[in-house]
């Protein structure tokens, strides 16, 4: 069977050594978990015009979106919040047109962290822009590197039994009901868009995990898995799952 390929839209590299020598990448963590379960990664610029870059993903067997900064909230129609991160325009327009290509082309397509809120918002959906002011009560989400490391388990999420994450992942967690996660986030699903369903929370009640309520393989989490796969089966299982829909 040919390897899929997964394309997966880079970053601008905001790396103190590369100040001067502007770059475009992506972590290393998504794409040795692409690799370990079988897919190629393919790297897109920033910076295409939308029928070059709808042209490059036409060509790719899956989409995977990855972290990074805060989204503008004038694409869910929400003045900034006080509490708003970084943002960045080209990211923001490259990603929204990907997911909703692959919604509508019904491409799989894996999301994390900051790209279940790219493909919220490109389904039409709301985020909370900033969990500790606008949640009450919520537990701690946002667990940064350096202060903490990128792998450290923050709290567990509830997986809906009747989910494609539970069957994923059902065979090696101990409980649905608790598995454990790790959070580097403090921006979350709100609304939920057009076409997607919640499928996991956290014991807070903040959105976790979304999947199509159709047959398209569309999932998308907001821990991240990348940074577990090599230790966990359950999270290994994510991007093995992901690729053998993109190889289908």
């Amino acid at each position: 069977m040919t390897s899929p390929i997964i394309a997966i839209p880079c970053r601008h590299d905001a790396s103190a050594r590369h100040h001067r020598l502007p770059m475009q990448g992506m972590g290393q963590a998504y794409l040795s978990a692409v690799i370990a379960a079988g897919g190629v990664p393919v790297l897109l610029p920033l910076g295409l015009d939308e029928p070059r870059l709808l042209r490059a993903l036409d060509r790719a067997d899956g989409l995977l979106l990855a972290g990074g900064e805060d989204i503008a909230p004038a694409l869910f129609g929400e003045e900034p919040h006080p509490k708003l991160g970084k943002v960045d325009a080209d990211r923001d327009a490259v990603e929204v047109a990907l997911a909703r290509r692959a919604l509508e082309a019904g491409l799989p397509l894996l999301a994390i962290c900051r790209g279940i809120q790219v493909l919220n918002v490109a389904a039409g959906g709301t985020l909370y822009q900033d969990i500790p002011s606008q949640v009450p009560g919520a537990l701690k989400h946002n667990c940064f590197y350096p202060e903490y490391p990128r792998d450290h388990i923050a709290h567990a999420v509830a997986i809906a039994p009747d989910s494609r994450l539970a069957a994923i992942v059902g065979q090696t967690a101990e409980s649905l009901a608790a598995v454990p996660v790790n959070s580097l986030h403090h921006q979350s699903v709100k609304a939920v868009g057009t076409g997607l369903q919640v499928v996991a929370q956290a014991p807070d009640g903040i959105v976790e995990a979304v999947e199509a309520t159709g047959e398209a393989w569309v999932l998308a989490v907001q821990w991240h898995p990348e940074e577990l796969a090599a230790s966990r089966a359950d999270m290994a299982a994510l991007f093995r799952a992901f690729v053998e829909a993109a190889g289908r």
